[in-house]
């Protein structure tokens, strides 16, 4: 099977591991700090902080930012769970803006049409939690406008993003968010095992953010309510959570940073492969915004079922069936059970539920072969165009 995507760990990945098991540490050692250096170095901004996974760093994100009870989270229906969990961790309600047709990211025209009315009837969210889907940025300049007009604080769900850029600004510099939150885990471009960062280039938030991965404890005596007792003295200034990142993990990622730009290249010169090859078949290939530079996590199609003589599982099921490993991102969110007994139903985005209908994730990974995937193209193409 031709995995959807796939982690390419080498000799000096399985070093940089093996070397932290013969050290004195395996948890907060010197291992975390450098990869938040290298998450600093490769995206400018100010303050980063590793944690176990991107839905830690997502819920500690909103919690810096205020977000509580009577809150409301606002995100795009076309995204993994975390982004709209994350609210309802902090005790907030959420819900969701529909998607661009042509990007799948969250619109900046339905945003404003739905800020405008909820402003109207005092709903207003607290935040909004913009994803960069496949990689492809949002319209960033457009929501941070909103923001600053509408007064909600913006984080930057950037799990398939890294190494991209946009505007000529790497991503992850949050120069249009508050907070910017990374995943790593071994299906992204960039790989910890499990594990995630949220970056921002507030310095109170970051000290919140802080607090909040690590118990809410503090060492640093500019912080303490009370007197310092000494070198093993320390506070517990607000209540946190233990999502702290392991020196493992953190040693794999500052290797794996190491090859970031060599990652993204690979997996363009992919997708210029699948355009070209692709391009006479019924499907739509991925658009990219205008000012932008993917980091091509996803290589998403949309199947134009009219001109097809199969159904959209069916074109699935037996892309699976010989050996191709696709798979659809994502299941919109307010269709999962959980959010429908919240209120949300069919009908509620059309767009996002659209893109549903005729999604599918092919292969693409950078250590992915051009024989792999010519095989990928040469099934599919069967698939679609046999009666």
């Amino acid at each position: 099977m031709i995995p959807y995507g796939r982690q390419d760990i080498t000799q000096a990945d399985v070093d940089a591991i093996s070397d932290v098991l013969n050290s004195d540490f395996l948890t907060q050692g010197p291992q975390v700090p450098a990869f938040e250096v290298s998450l600093m170095s490769a995206t400018g901004a100010k303050f980063a902080f590793a944690v176990n996974s991107a839905t830690s760093a997502l819920h500690i994100a909103c919690l810096a930012l205020g977000l509580g009870k009577g809150d409301v989270l606002w995100t795009s229906p076309i995204t993994f769970v975390a982004s709209a969990n994350c609210g309802l961790y902090c005790g907030a309600s959420v819900d969701f803006v529909d998607i661009d047709p042509a990007s799948y990211n969250l619109c900046p025209i339905a945003l404003e049409e739905k800020l405008k009315f909820a402003r109207l009837n005092g709903s207003l969210p607290k935040v909004v939690v913009a994803v960069h889907l496949c990689g492809q940025p949002c319209d960033m300049k457009a929501i941070h406008a909103l923001s600053v007009e509408y007064g909600f604080k913006v984080i930057e769900d950037v799990s398939h993003a890294i190494g991209g850029r946009y505007l000529n600004q790497p991503i992850g510099s949050c120069e249009y968010s508050d907070i910017t939150v990374f995943s790593f885990h071994p299906v992204k471009i960039v790989t910890t095992a499990e594990g995630g960062a949220a970056l921002t280039n507030d310095k109170a938030l970051a000290y919140k953010m802080a607090l909040y991965r690590s118990h809410g404890i503090t060492r640093d005596e500019a912080l303490m309510e009370n007197v310092s007792q000494g070198g093993s003295y320390y506070e517990q200034v607000d209540l946190g959570f233990n999502y702290r990142m392991t020196e493992l993990q953190a040693a794999l990622g500052v290797s794996q940073m190491t090859r970031l730009s060599e990652f993204v290249k690979a997996r363009h010169q992919l997708a210029e492969r699948y355009y070209e090859k692709l391009a006479d078949l019924p499907i739509t290939l991925p658009y990219q915004l205008p000012g932008t530079y993917s980091g091509l996590h996803l290589f998403v199609i949309r199947l134009n079922l009219g001109k097809i003589s199969k159904t959209h599982k069916e074109v699935f099921d037996e892309l699976r069936a010989n050996g191709i490993g696709v798979n659809v991102h994502y299941i919109p969110v307010h269709l999962q059970p959980y959010y429908q007994r919240m209120g949300f139903k069919n009908g509620d985005f059309p767009n996002a539920e659209s893109y549903y209908t005729n999604a599918i994730s092919l292969p693409m990974f950078h250590a992915m072969t051009y024989e792999q995937q010519n095989e990928v193209i040469r099934v599919l193409t069967n698939v679609i165009i046999s009666e």
